[in-house]
Parts: structure tokens; C-alpha cells; sequence
């Protein structure tokens, strides 16, 4: 994606100066006038001959042709509605600019004994440390990467995350065990600014570098899920949300603007399978598959020898005649005498 202080078309870079006006974060503006001068590129015009008929033609264009993601999809819509809102000042066409329903997914979450293999397979100290951080933490990557040295405070066990999302700081515990392994890191790789550098010490480590890295990992370690380092985080919420921590202290630990985010954890943790149970557990012990082998008789093997007859009256033994036959079940009866007894009794 070309940066957006070097496009050349005049409304993309006045748009780019509307959202660095509001303090926008970079990767925003990026974006957004990425979308927009893609959309121009597209029908060959400025943005000012260009109305709602165009703009539909391209999120058809965009959803039939392009087939992009429902993520993308509405990042455009957004781009175009800065772009004709704020930056040409025209309202009216925003309000007829659909967004796209994206498809809501649970997230990818992996026990510990996943996690362990995971970190194991990570052979590069400064990948692993990082993967670490983001796992005992519940980091997003873009802010384990912009982690400093003043950031790790061990004397209090806390972390200071200074590039959160939406440029939110925040303070997040950390555990003996994550101090002792970013010690040992620090002493093998020397750190100066930031405490996971990139090729230069003051620029930080790319994340797409962490994402190759994860990838052949998770292969190795046998984990057939799709893992990312943003899995590790919701790992992390998960495995908080079992041991008890209350969600609303989960919310704040991860950063996010409302609990109702934080609600999605509770569709994959583990209590709330166990508490459900299965119809099956109600059925008969007669409509179990189990009672149905055991009921059945092993099929013997054929081995060509005569299988036994079963007795006969011309071949049974005489043990077979002596066994007495089997007594039909007696009727109970409450012991009072019936009514036609008790006239023929009054006769006599």
C-alpha cells in the first residue's frame, strides 16, 4: 500500500490533511485515502464528478469482481464517506452508503498445552519473547512491538502499553515468570529503546516478521488451527475468563472501550459446555450403542469345524429331561376370596 504522502491527486491529499487535523491515527489515513484514490483511479475522474451512481457501481465492483473482505469492504465505505462528508462537504450522498453485514466468527482459542508447544517451537529468542509477552500479557501485537524498556516496570510487576488502539494508555500486571524470561532476553540480545527492535534499535520490529514466524511454528508444534499472534491473546482472555476473573476486569486489562466486546469469550469457554448436557445422557440404557455391542453375541471365526448342534428330543442328554420345566409366573392376588366363591359357600 503506497503511503499517503505520495499520492498526487489533490483531493486525496487535502483528505489526508482533514484527518491529521483530527489527530487521526497513520495507519487510518493510509487506509482511508488508499480507498479513495482507488475509487477515483477506478472511473478515471475526480472525486467531484463522481456521485451515489458511481459509488454504487464500485462496492458492486468490489463485493462481484474484487471480492474482498467484508472488513475491507466497509473500510472503503468509510474512506468514501470521509472523503464526501468532511473533505467535499457533501452530506446528502452519505446517507444512501450501505455498509456490508460481516459475518460474525468466534475466535480461534488454544488450551496450554497448545500454547506450550507453540512457544517451544520458537527457536529465535527475540520471536518468542515477544510471542510470550503477548500470551501472559493479552497484548495486541502493534503494542507488544512498541513496547519500551521504561515501559516494564519489575519493581511494581506492571506493563505500560503506550500504543494501544485509539491511542489509549493503559497498565496491565505482569507475572514473575514473564519478568524472569524478558531478563533473560535482555541479557542475550541488549536492547536499547525498544525492547523488541527492528533491523535498527530505534525503529520497532515489523509485525509482519512476528506473523511469518508464528505460522511455521504452529506447524510444527502439530496445532491444525489457524493461529496468529492475535490468537494468543484471546487465549489469554479465555483462560482468564475460566479461572474466575470477573469480566469486567478482563475489559479493562484488554483495552477495549465496552464489556459487550469482552462478551464474545464467554460463547467459547469451557464451563459453558460443561453445564449443558447431552439428550443422549436421558435415553434408555436400552438405546445406548454400548448396550447394543455388549447385548450382541462375538461373531466367531470360521475355522471349518462342525458347530454344535442344539439339542433335540431324539439327541438331548439326559440332564435335558430331568430339568423340570419352567414355572409360568403366578398372578398375585390380594388373598380376598372372589364373589362367585363367596355365593356358592352361602348356598351350601
Amino acid at each position: 500500500m503506497t503511503p499517503y504522502n505520495q499520492r498526487l491527486n489533490p483531493y486525496i491529499r487535502r483528505m489526508a490533511e482533514d484527518m491529521q487535523i483530527r489527530n487521526l491515527a497513520p495507519a487510518t489515513v493510509d487506509a482511508y485515502t488508499y480507498h479513495a484514490d482507488k475509487f477515483c483511479r477506478f472511473f478515471g475522474k475526480s472525486a467531484e464528478q463522481l456521485g451515489l451512481d458511481e459509488i454504487r457501481r464500485y462496492q458492486v465492483y468490489l463485493v462481484n469482481e474484487k471480492k474482498v473482505s467484508w472488513s475491507s469492504f466497509n473500510q472503503a465505505v468509510c474512506g468514501l464517506r470521509f472523503l464526501y462528508e468532511i473533505t467535499l462537504g457533501k452530506p446528502w450522498t452519505i446517507r444512501h452508503i450501505p455498509f456490508g453485514k460481516r459475518p460474525k466468527k468466534l475466535p480461534t482459542v488454544l488450551s496450554d498445552q497448545e500454547v506450550s508447544r507453540l512457544l517451544e517451537c520458537v527457536k529465535n529468542p527475540k520471536y518468542r519473547a515477544i510471542l510470550l509477552t503477548c500470551y501472559a500479557a493479552g497484548l495486541r501485537l502493534s503494542e507488544a512491538t512498541h513496547l519500551r524498556i521504561p515501559d516494564i516496570d519489575g519493581q511494581r510487576a506492571q506493563i505500560r502499553i503506550t500504543n494501544g488502539k485509539g491511542s489509549k494508555e493503559r497498565l496491565v500486571p505482569a507475572s514473575p515468570r514473564l519478568l524472569e524470561e524478558l531478563r533473560e532476553y535482555w541479557k542475550l540480545q541488549r536492547p536499547g529503546n525498544y525492547l523488541f527492535p527492528g533491523k535498527t534499535a530505534d525503529v520497532p520490529l515489523s509485525a509482519t516478521t512476528v506473523q511469518k514466524a508464528c505460522k511455521p511454528a504452529a506447524a510444527k508444534a502439530g496445532i491444525t488451527k489457524h493461529v496468529t499472534p492475535h490468537t494468543l491473546r484471546h487465549s489469554y482472555a479465555t483462560g482468564m475468563l475460566e479461572a474466575g476473573v470477573d469480566l469486567l476486569t478482563i475489559s479493562k486489562l484488554l483495552g477495549h472501550s465496552s464489556f459487550v466486546t469482552t462478551m464474545i469469550y464467554l460463547h467459547v469457554r469451557r464451563q459453558h459446555f460443561d453445564r449443558s448436557p447431552s439428550p443422549i445422557d436421558w435415553l434408555p440404557a436400552r438405546q445406548s450403542p454400548q448396550w447394543v455391542e455388549r447385548s450382541e453375541p462375538p461373531a466367531t471365526p470360521d475355522t471349518g469345524t462342525p458347530k454344535p448342534t442344539p439339542p433335540t428330543p431324539e439327541n438331548a442328554t439326559e440332564e435335558t429331561h430331568h430339568q423340570p420345566p419352567p414355572t409360568p409366573p403366578q398372578r398375585r392376588t390380594s388373598g380376598r376370596q372372589t364373589r362367585k366363591r363367596r355365593r356358592h359357600r352361602g348356598r351350601e
